[in-house]
């Protein structure tokens, strides 16, 4: 642990199988400085775009690897018109999103050897993610060697679940050999907006019991009971749960053996399921919530179906987690359709006034994409709109882990 003065720097990083996206922050003043991403690493059409106040940089060269990649990010970094810093050095820290902690880490921890053995160790349950994951850390401690590493889980948050809640109803040998369990999924997300909501609402998270609802082209809920969580939707992976953009969410997996019955490989169930079901399956049209509202209001059938179809699975969930919490006194929407569908929450929440929560649609709409209260002054459950910050929780888990001594704001 090291003491730091007010302004201390923090790089935030996520680094996946071909993007690394990075943001800058200072803290404990919580001030984003800039942020930027780079797309299709390992192709001639790679690029980088960064934006700070200072104005924004786009740069199109080949990449050819996450070390050439995070290469061109320290110069733009310090861009003698447009840069963020005046010197890399100025970093004090860095933060790293990880997918996959599995049952080893509950929080967030600073990165050793041991950590980074059990990062790959959880490769197989991340194949796609824990090694970029892993390229990010490695060039991150050789670009600023020295300075603290943080990882933060995206499974970590969801460790408090008990056993009734994470274990599939198998053989047990499978959960023994193979870990084969409910992880969940979105934890830094849930994280965040459920302490948010308990700022907004004034409220002491170790009173409190939300449902927090993240809701993007990847979808999933959280049962959030005093400040822990006690069940989420997704599940060994993140297929498990809501309908998605192009994911299916729960099907009967028998499904899948009739489907290898008519000749359907492995690989072809697995892109079904991931890349071609949810709502670009249902619809036909696109996984894109504006598109289908689109062509609802064109009176397509298909497109109607399909939001009818998401609004009850997520509508569901709810329903099932406000018996598991006994009392809700939050259900917060957040990800990029939970903050800016203002029609898909009135669709979910319609039918929820039986259960005490009573969205007022006149505030809803007006509300649109901003931070607010949606629900009507005697709603029994107060229902908020909150932007995500991610990035921001990962750069405050970096100043609890490696600077306690600061307060932040």
């Amino acid at each position: 642990m090291t003491a730091r003065k007010a302004g201390t720097i923090v790089l935030v990083l996520n680094c996946g199988s071909s993007s690394l996206k990075y943001e800058v922050f200072r803290m404990p003043e919580r001030e984003s400085l800039g942020k930027g991403l780079v797309e299709r690493i390992g192709e001639a059409a790679s690029f980088l775009a960064q934006s700070s106040p200072k104005g924004s940089i786009r740069v199109e060269e080949p990449m050819a690897d996450h070390g050439a990649a995070m290469a061109r990010v320290a110069r733009a970094l310090v861009d003698a018109k447009h840069g963020i810093l005046c010197d890399v050095g100025e970093i004090d820290a860095i933060g790293h999103r990880v997918v996959h902690g599995g049952e080893q880490f509950a929080s967030s921890v600073v990165i050793d050897d041991t950590v980074i053995k059990a990062i790959e160790t959880n490769i197989e349950l991340a194949p796609l993610h824990n090694p970029a994951n892993l390229i990010g850390i490695e060039e991150a401690q050789r670009l600023l060697p020295g300075k603290p590493n943080v990882a933060v889980f995206d499974t970590a948050f969801h460790q408090t679940m008990a056993p009734a809640s994470y274990l599939y109803g198998l053989p047990r040998e499978l959960y023994d050999k193979y870990k084969i369990r409910r992880y969940g999924f979105h934890g830094t997300s849930h994280r965040y907006v459920a302490s948010r909501a308990c700022q907004i609402m004034k409220r002491d998270p170790g009173n409190t019991n939300l449902i927090t609802c993240h809701l993007g082209n990847g979808a999933s809920i959280t049962a959030v009971e005093n400040g822990r969580s006690v069940e989420t939707s997704m599940g060994f992976t993140p297929l498990e749960g809501l309908v998605m953009g192009t994911r299916s969410g729960d099907i009967d997996p028998a499904i899948l053996g009739f489907l290898a019955e008519r000749g359907y490989s492995t690989k072809d169930l697995t892109s079904l399921i991931n890349k071609k079901s949810g709502l670009l399956g249902l619809s036909g049209i696109s996984n894109d919530l504006r598109d289908l509202e689109g062509a609802v209001d064109l009176g397509n059938k298909n497109a109607i179906e399909a939001l009818d179809v998401y609004a009850h699975q997520v509508r569901k969930y709810i329903g099932a987690y406000s018996a598991e919490l006994f009392k809700v006194d939050g259900l917060v929407f957040t990800g990029g359709i939970g903050q800016h569908g203002a029609r898909m929450r009135e669709r979910i929440c319609h039918r929820l006034e039986n259960i005490g929560i009573v969205m007022d649609y006149a505030k809803n709409e007006a509300n649109g994409s901003r931070e607010g209260i949606v629900s009507t002054p005697y709603s029994p459950t107060t229902i908020l709109v909150i932007p995500t910050n991610e990035e921001l929780q990962i750069a405050l888990d970096v100043m609890a882990i490696v600077f306690p001594e600061t307060t932040v704001v």
